[in-house]
């Protein structure tokens, strides 16, 4: 072996070495956090510590405030009294809702609250048979006969207008054959298969505003 092939081996073999080390760091980092119940965490004995919690998102207790989200996590299988207070600056995913399940992962402060870097959110996929439901034109249709009545309505998801609980309307029906359009009102969880163009069976009621409040949110079967 030359001492210019020698050289060449040394200059990769650094390469690789670097490469591997900040891959060590970046997984090394997101391992680090240390997986506990949200009874353990509601104890105060983990300030300053990175942890991984996960909860059932507490019914309207959440709140975006300039890119800022708070919100309250439960475990629906234990103490439901015992609630960690969560914080996530940045995006929200359009699945986050009520009683969505929400796996954070940040750190502890001495007051208690999880000041989450990462926010994942999972909740399970409700199908629905469209055969009994209205279409949005039909709904829209009916006018004030069936303001307040609960009614199941089908239609698509209509582009560009999910969005996460808390923002206002939710999304917006729309009628694939007529291009009728209805803004849906939803603070609950909806699953992540829920995107541009899906099509959806609702169940709920006109309002005197003209929005569907939706009590249940479904793929369409």
């Amino acid at each position: 072996m030359n001492a210019k092939t020698k050289r060449r081996m040394v200059v990769v073999t650094g390469i690789i070495v670097m490469v591997l080390v900040v891959v060590l760091a970046v997984v090394g980092g997101s391992s680090s956090a240390k997986s506990v119940s949200i009874a353990e965490a509601a104890t105060g004995g983990y300030a300053d510590q990175k942890i991984q919690v996960s909860g059932n998102v507490v019914e309207n207790s959440f709140e975006t405030k300039d890119n800022v989200l708070t919100f309250a996590i439960y475990d629906p299988e234990g103490d439901k009294s015992q609630q960690v207070k969560v914080r996530f600056e940045g995006g929200v995913s359009a699945t986050f809702g009520n009683d969505v399940t929400a796996i954070c992962t940040g750190k502890m402060t001495e007051e208690g609250v999880l000041n989450a870097s990462e926010l994942v959110t999972k909740c399970p996929s409700k199908y629905e048979n469209a055969a009994d439901a209205l279409t949005v034109a039909q709904l829209v249709g009916y006018g004030s006969e069936v303001l307040d009545k609960p009614v199941k309505v089908a239609g698509a998801v209509k582009g560009g207008t999910l969005t996460a609980a808390g923002s206002g309307d939710r999304f917006v029906l729309v009628d694939a054959e007529s291009g009728e359009e209805l803004p849906v009102l939803f603070d609950g969880a909806i699953s992540d298969e829920i995107k541009d163009g899906t099509q959806l069976v609702l169940t709920g009621s006109i309002n005197a505003g003209g929005k569907f409040a939706a009590t249940e949110v479904a793929l369409q079967g």
